[in-house]
């Protein structure tokens, strides 16, 4: 096993160093490892009280929270089960029993 990361692209486990780059042997891609890090670190989606989420967490709501062309709104202290995280304003999918597919806001929840 190899003490270097595995190829980004490929995710081969034999990349070997080259000057100040790592180099992949099967797909020849080359990547500085320091540069990696740091994109890995501002893909970070925070809950309300700044705890990491990941996909498949399972969140409650903070707050009630009104939709649009629902009758009442989703009240707080419900638990969603399954997130899925992705880029933008509203950086959770999800589906909450009674409404159905629904995008959220991080900062509306906790990590159960």
């Amino acid at each position: 096993m190899s003490e270097f990361p595995p190829c980004p692209k490929c995710n081969c486990e034999y990349t070997y160093p080259s000057d100040n780059l790592l180099v992949c042997p099967e797909c020849f891609h080359e990547w500085n490892p320091e540069e990696t890090e740091a994109e890995d670190t501002g893909t970070k989606v925070l809950d309300s009280n700044g705890n990491e989420l990941k996909d498949g967490d399972s969140v409650v709501i903070i707050k009630d929270l009104p939709v649009k062309g629902a009758p009442k709104p989703i009240k707080a202290g419900t638990k969603v089960k399954s997130i899925r995280l992705k880029e933008g304003d509203h950086n959770i999918d999800c589906k909450i029993d009674g409404f159905g597919a629904m995008a959220l806001k991080s900062e509306f929840v906790r990590k159960a």
